[in-house]
């Protein structure tokens, strides 16, 4: 094929600026595959780096396909693919500087896919990647979470917070999170020990000591975290860099992370899925040609789940 469909942007902007269009099909590089794109998952990293607010980190070409969360079937194969073949059922979170997942294909570098989850559609799939490894990452590799601590998620229903629950539960952590009432049920269901209804109680004042914070949040949440954490602890967020010198003067650690691909832990991901230990919770379905509604969702924030796109 020489073109797609794809929703691509041609400047920085509102979600005006997104155009479903005509576009080049992308074609494999060494090393690379390309997948058919089956669903894409939208979140917070799309609509800012739409509104330019990643430019300096991150230096785009225009026109850009957006979407770094994806699951779809490997098309063809670029010279020297070794793992993979043409037909399997893949997911990824792509390498966030070359083009996206808001299309019908999309070339993704061989090192950063892994075979999806054989008990779920592609619609769930797509919705696990980057918030899967955005947990794992937070929890696991930055802030050590282990069998018997605590750890408070703030945002504990949304698109990264529900996974976050899951697999703190996982780690065999004591698990708090913040959430609006509505949420409360879905949250014990997923594993939740505690819950901290945010609209009606300061979480400092409802939550005792925690080994790690895990801030989806940032601003005033962040500055309100310092105070719950144990001596040691550590704040680990993924909205706004923390502060050195405040956590030192709160007498605990901080870490900012910002997600990379990883196939090996996608696949331990796709594990504790098709193990029945993780799902994803996807609120809303939308086709390709919505992608400006979904990031108009995205951006109002309160999601209970995450917001995809079907493509096929």
């Amino acid at each position: 094929m020489k073109t797609m469909k794809a929703v691509r942007i041609h400047s920085y902007g509102g979600p005006e600026v997104l155009v479903h269009e005509d576009a080049p099909c992308p074609h494999p590089g060494d090393g690379e595959v390309l997948v058919r794109v089956h669903a894409a998952g939208i979140n917070p990293v799309d609509w800012k780096i739409r509104e330019g607010h990643l430019k300096e980190m991150i230096h785009h070409a225009f026109p850009l396909v957006l979407g770094w969360d994806v699951s779809g079937v490997v098309a063809s194969l670029g010279p020297g693919v070794t793992r993979l073949k043409v037909g399997d059922e893949v997911f990824s979170r792509p390498e966030i500087s070359r083009d996206g997942a808001y299309a019908e294909f999309i070339v993704i570098k061989e090192a950063e896919v892994a075979l999806k989850p054989k008990s779920i559609d592609h619609v769930h799939a797509a919705a696990l990647p980057l918030a899967g490894l955005t947990v794992w990452q937070s929890l696991f590799d930055a802030g050590g979470l282990s069998a018997g601590q605590r750890v408070l998620i703030h945002g504990a229903a949304g698109g990264v917070g529900h996974i976050a629950v899951q697999l703190a539960k996982w780690k065999g952590a004591h698990v708090i999170g913040t959430a609006s009432a509505r949420n409360h049920d879905v949250l014990r269901e997923l594993g939740a020990n505690q819950i901290v209804d945010y609209a009606t109680v300061r979480f400092e004042t409802a939550v005792e000591p925690v080994d790690v914070v895990f801030d989806t949040m940032g601003g005033e949440i962040q500055e309100r975290s310092w105070k719950v954490l144990k001596p040691g602890g550590i704040l680990v967020s993924i909205a706004q860099p923390p502060g050195a010198e405040i956590a030192a003067a709160h007498g605990v650690r901080q870490a900012f992370v910002f997600t990379q691909p990883n196939a090996a832990q996608l696949a331990e991901i796709s594990r504790l899925v098709d193990a029945g230990k993780l799902k994803a919770i996807v609120e809303t379905i939308l086709p390709l040609s919505d992608a400006t509604r979904g990031q108009e969702l995205s951006q109002r924030g309160h999601t209970h789940g995450k917001i995809v796109l079907r493509v096929v």
